[in-house]
């Protein structure tokens, strides 16, 4: 089985375009799946220039056409820009439009089961926003068009599985956004994310939301009005689930093997250990050497996995951007795939 991909360009003044061409050059790809990129053949073929890439770039008039033969990158042009419409790393609302439209595209083409899963590129949020889309990011652009109301927001990389009970808010606002509703819901969805990718037997960890876990009350009281009365509901259930865990100990435990997926609080609680993981910097030329780790949002009728990285606007159009992510990306979205097909 080889799933069709659909697979969003992203912002086409950031990176996307680079990762693309440069994921496709590699032939592993296409022996597993059948990845079409949704995207303007303008950007596709200017990142093969720059890239040198020797991949050939076939345009198609529906996903239905695709192949998936080496060396050649399907494309689903949408023909939204020109190249005077943009630059390399400047925030633009064209290029807002163009990246949402491929979303849409993409979010369609698996509703209707042309397409197996979506893997997104990155997108910049304020361009999103100058065009008009004000969504906090993929995730509740996912969410508003596949009409889910409890979806998650999980990463993975390095052996970690991360699920998020809030993401794109303040702290302030993540402190009021701890319910036991809230936190119940993202344990269960925790339950299905390690269902989606073949760990249904996994252990649940649920970190704790203050220091210590709040030291019984010392530090704050959301564990105890919100957290441990989920935890418990869950477990009544017969979720194999643990916690609350203090933050600064739950992923040691995670990475050790104790915990299949760790249920974090809020965003940076999260993606802190994940990047810490995934992502290696080189000292000397301030250059990423690895950005490994994905991003996906479970609780959908869709598959949608992404990459763990932002358009990097100050790499675009330099021949220096990683496409690992985007790869990883793609190996998760076809064991996703695989596991709904049964």
């Amino acid at each position: 089985m080889r799933p069709l991909l659909a697979i969003t360009m992203g912002d086409p003044a950031g990176i996307g375009p680079e990762i693309c061409v440069k994921a496709l050059a590699d032939k592993r790809v296409f022996e597993s799946s059948i990845p079409v990129v949704i995207g303007d053949r303008i950007a596709i073929e200017d990142a093969v220039r720059f890239t040198g890439s020797t991949l050939k770039v076939k345009t198609l008039q529906s996903l239905e056409k695709a192949e998936g033969i080496p060396g050649t990158l399907e494309l689903l042009d949408m023909n939204l820009l020109q190249k005077e419409d943009y630059q390399y790393g400047q925030v633009n609302a064209g290029c807002g439009e163009a990246a949402f439209r491929y979303i849409e595209y993409g979010i369609n083409s698996a509703l209707a089961g042309t397409a197996a899963a979506v893997v997104t590129g990155p997108i910049n949020k304020e361009a999103l926003h100058m065009a008009g889309h004000f969504f906090s990011g993929h995730t509740e652009i996912f969410a508003h068009y596949t009409n889910t109301s409890n979806y998650g927001m999980m990463l993975m990389g390095g052996g970690l599985r991360v699920i998020h009970c809030t993401t794109h808010v303040s702290m302030r606002q993540a402190c009021d956004l701890i319910t036991q509703e809230r936190v119940y819901n993202t344990i269960k969805l925790a339950k299905e994310a390690l269902r989606e990718i073949g760990m249904p037997d996994g252990r649940i960890g649920v970190a704790g939301f203050n220091a210590h876990s709040s030291e019984n009350g010392l530090f704050g009281n959301e564990e105890e009005l919100a957290i441990i009365p989920a935890i418990r509901q869950a477990q009544s259930e017969g979720l194999l689930v643990e916690g609350p865990v203090p933050p600064d100990t739950v992923f040691v435990k995670a990475l050790a093997g104790h915990f299949a997926i760790v249920v974090a609080m809020y965003h940076d609680q999260g993606h802190i250990p994940l990047k810490l993981i995934g992502f290696k910097l080189d000292p000397e030329t301030g250059l990423f050497t690895s950005m490994s780790g994905i991003n996906t949002t479970i609780g959908l009728p869709i598959i949608r996995t992404s990459v763990d990285h932002g358009t990097a606007f100050d790499r675009a159009g330099k021949n220096i951007a990683n496409e690992e992510s985007l790869l990883d990306a793609i190996d998760l979205a076809v064991q996703m795939a695989r596991n709904r097909a049964g």
